[in-house]
């Protein structure tokens, strides 16, 4: 209420500025794959110009959280598989390849199929729009919760143009980008840009590893051919490669078994290899991990044409992309040598373990005219992805892992039940008794036979091949000079064969675990399944062996299809105020899990495709003669089988939740109270949450999906804010101008993690909540007269507030079921400034 009240006491006030007022220039946007004036099309969209992009410094989409509420990203232990895009609180969680976005990126009419791969450098770009809501119909695939269009800018076949600015930052953070335009004759023209951006971490470990670090570049290179008046070809290629040291967290909330002396009892330091932990740790941005890596490479080029029959345009947009990243990391988050993603390959890849390739190759025609009473559209869509040669992810175990174990399998665990004294004399078939691993300072290692954990590893491979293809018409019925009816259909097909096979694996005291536990498994159960459990660490077992839980290959095929639709009805109230209603029925496709872990116990590797029905009201208006716009929408959003992925400490599970919602309403306005200054703000409320019985409960299931119920969407905040203001004006005196542009985001509190709780019906997951915040952004410049150059400060967070993206449990370091769990958390960017340059000519 108290930012409704906000925005009505602005309204007034700009009311009262009329006299100095100044109308609002019109904004134009491709949302329906038409150009249109975003008040005239039936979308929430936010249209976010270059200009903007520039002084916002937006660099890439994950700086986008700074000028819109309804966004929101965050990246958890891998950036380029690890990133979550969300729209109104509905994304899908990262960090596993088979996973595809709820939010679809699109760059030139061409779809990026991960957000990973739309991590790169937002370089020469003439708009961004911002669509919200599911775009199935028109936006080829994945789209339940929203799309992000880039527009690039086009090459100009009128005149020379070339640019270029640097950027100097604390952080020792560089950023170069530079670019030129060609006009060969008024037929043909070139277009190429390249940037270059580095930055020290803003995180340091106490082993003095970096992380969250910059050290990329990318070129692009346009051609523009029109060799007639009618037909336009334009050939797009581009470049990027990163190689980053990306992502350890902080230790919060470290586990009870620090303090109780068990980690000394194994042998290990008393810190367990955690020495910087809680608030100090949080505040001062310092983990406690070796070095992560995480780098990149990619290309892609892409065809446009355009022909114009007269009656009708012909629109063609194909594409090949190549994506490739790796990911070397000490994945336990403390100094010790407990497990890692090694650097070094087993099986010869140059890239190191932690490998992911995609080949995307896409194709797209559109056929649409108008005549006086429609508009009409009709086309077809065809997509091809191949996870090729291989997802390839190992591990291998290190010096510590079997001590580590033991302070949690067995020191926090196993030793505490009563009576398991009574097993003592259980005779092992590696050798001795049981009583000789009760009696060990190292159970893990006495339960193994005496085989050392060091040196165990796993070569694991994944493969998908995946295949899309759709036909979709898109019509605008002009019943009256007033009222519109929008009919929207697609009907999509997919289908994807994807494959689990092992290269190569050695854990000699896994195989020895499972030997023993199944000797003690007639006598206890429990005690079996949870020491091969930790023995036999998913990610570095052989699927050779019969362990409870341990990897299974696979080779299966999904396939399923829908029909999307939108219904639609558009009503000019006058000329400046256009009212909208709407249902729209969308689609996410399921696939394979793409993890050692998913068809453990023979589970079956494939979740379900991903459905959304949304009703949708909204408002586009233009007051007082267009000196004030006020946009405005409400909605309600409900998913099927809404797909999430769950850390659980041990192991990645992926799994469909029957029910889910999003409710909730959006304002945008824009002023112009005075000349030169420009006044916008914008609200989003969404309440986007797992409703209460969202799940039938499944008591076999380790992450049953019944805890989730009633608890709201990952990193969904209820209310977020973005005030903004720019102004303009000339230094008195001089032929110099001047700029100041603020940006201020808040939104209110949020959960970080996927469950709420450390069990069915247990405490709260302890640090779970970032609690409300606010950001503030500051950007001011000089320069000349003509615009050819200037001199640019800038701060982002200017006052240092640290927050989080994600909570999480430290992996194999305690466990929720024995109350021992230790969390950790992924933060977000700190307080960053420093100095821009730009020329232009």
């Amino acid at each position: 209420k108290r930012w409704l009240r906000f925005l009505s006491v602005l309204i007034v006030g700009l009311s009262v500025a009329l006299p100095a007022m100044a109308e609002i220039e019109e904004i134009v946007v491709t949302a329906t794959k038409r150009e249109e004036s975003i008040q005239d099309v039936p979308i929430a969209v936010t249209a976010i110009s270059d200009v903007q992009l520039e002084r916002a410094g937006i660099n890439d989409v994950t700086d986008l959280v700074r000028l819109t509420p309804s966004f929101n990203m965050n990246s958890s232990q891998t950036e380029t598989g690890g990133t979550t895009l969300r729209i109104r609180g509905v994304g899908t969680t990262g960090n596993n390849i088979g996973l595809e976005s709820a939010v679809g990126v699109f760059v030139d009419g061409v779809y990026l199929s991960r957000p990973g791969v739309a991590l790169g450098e937002l370089l020469d770009v003439e708009q961004l729009e911002l669509l919200r809501g599911p775009q199935g119909t028109l936006f080829g695939k994945n789209t339940t919760a929203g799309a992000i269009n880039v527009k690039t800018k086009k090459p100009n076949v009128e005149e020379n143009e070339y640019w270029a600015n640097a950027t100097i930052g604390n952080f020792d953070a560089y950023n170069v980008q530079a670019g030129a335009n060609i006009a060969v004759n008024d037929q043909l023209a070139f277009r190429i840009s390249g940037a270059w951006r580095e930055r020290d971490g803003y995180e340091e470990s106490t082993t003095g590893a970096e992380s969250r670090t910059r050290d990329r570049y990318t070129i692009r290179a346009q051609a523009l051919w029109l060799p007639t008046e009618d037909l336009s070809v334009r050939v797009i290629a581009d470049y990027a490669d990163a190689d980053e040291r990306c992502c350890d967290s902080v230790i919060v909330t470290d586990t009870i078994l620090r303090g109780s002396g068990a980690f000394v009892a194994a042998g290990l330091p008393a810190d367990g290899g955690a020495a910087s932990v809680g608030t100090t740790a949080f505040n001062k941005r310092e983990g406690n991990a070796e070095q992560f890596e995480n780098g990149f490479e990619q290309w892609g080029v892409s065809t446009e044409i355009n022909w114009d029959l007269g009656w009708g345009q012909v629109t063609y947009i194909g594409s090949y992309r190549e994506f490739e990243s790796f990911s070397v990391q000490q994945s336990d988050f403390v100094s010790l040598d407990v497990f890692s993603v090694p650097s070094t390959s087993r099986v010869g890849n140059p890239f190191g373990q932690g490998r992911t390739s995609i080949d995307t190759w896409t194709q797209e025609l559109r056929l649409q005219g108008s005549s006086d009473r429609i508009d009409w559209m009709v086309g077809l869509y065809y997509a091809d992805e191949e996870i090729s040669p291989a997802s390839e992810g190992a591990l291998e175990l290190g010096s510590d892992y079997d001590a580590y174990t033991s302070v949690t399998a067995w020191f926090g665990g196993l030793l505490q039940i009563p009576g398991i004294g009574a097993l003592a004399g259980v005779p092992l078939p590696t050798g001795g008794t049981f009583g000789a691993v009760l009696a060990s300072p190292n159970p893990s290692r006495a339960f193994a036979g005496g085989a050392n954990a060091l040196g165990s590893f796993a070569v694991n491979n994944f493969y998908q091949d995946g295949t899309s293809w759709s036909i979709f018409t898109h019509n605008v019925i002009h019943l009256t000079d007033q009222l519109d009816f929008v009919i929207g259909l697609r009907y999509v097909n997919e289908e994807k064969d994807g494959r689990f096979e092992q290269a190569a694996a050695s854990n000699p005291a896994c195989d020895n675990t499972i030997t023993n536990g199944n000797a003690i498994a007639p006598f206890s159960p429990a005690v079996a399944a949870f020491t091969i459990g930790f023995a036999c660490f998913p990610f570095a077992a052989s699927v050779d062996n019969t362990g409870f839980g341990t990897p299974r290959e696979f080779d299966d095929t999904f396939k399923d299809n829908e029909l999307i639709y939108t219904l639609k009805t558009v009503y000019a109230v006058n000329e400046n105020i256009n009212v909208y209603l709407g249902f729209t029925h969308g689609f996410k496709a399921g696939g394979f899990n793409l993890d050692p872990t998913a068809a453990v116990n023979g589970a079956d590797p494939r979740f379900d495709s991903e459905l959304i029905n949304t009703w949708e009201a909204g408002m586009k208006s233009d007051l007082l003669d267009g000196l004030i716009r006020l946009n405005a929408s409400v909605f309600l959003s409900k998913l099927k089988d809404f797909q999430v992925l769950e850390f659980t400490g041990v192991q990645f599970q992926t799994f469909n939740v029957d029910r889910v919602r999003s409710a909730g309403y959006e304002l945008e306005l824009l002023a112009n109270p005075m000349e030169g200054l420009i006044i916008s703000a914008g609200l989003t409320y969404a309440d986007a949450r797992y409703p209460n019985g969202c799940v039938e409960f499944d008591p076999m299931s380790a992450v049953p999906p019944a805890q989730l119920c009633g608890n709201s969407l990952t990193n969904s905040s209820r209310y977020t804010v973005v005030l903004g203001s720019q102004y303009e004006g000339t230094v008195p005196g001089t032929e110099l101008t001047y700029f100041v542009t603020a940006n201020y985001r808040f939104e209110s509190d949020r959960r970080t993690s996927t469950q709420g709780t450390t069990g069915l019906g247990g405490p709260p997951n302890p640090r779970d909540i970032q609690e409300d915040n606010g950001k503030f952004d500051l950007r001011i410049g000089i320069g000349g007269e003509e615009g050819h150059w200037s001199v640019e400060l800038f701060g982002n967070n200017i006052f240092d507030k640290q927050t989080k993206f994600v909570t999480f449990n430290i992996p194999l370091r305690g466990t929720g079921a024995t109350g021992t769990i230790s969390r950790g958390e992924f933060l977000e960017a700190p307080r960053t400034y420093g100095i821009t340059f730009r020329v232009n000519y």
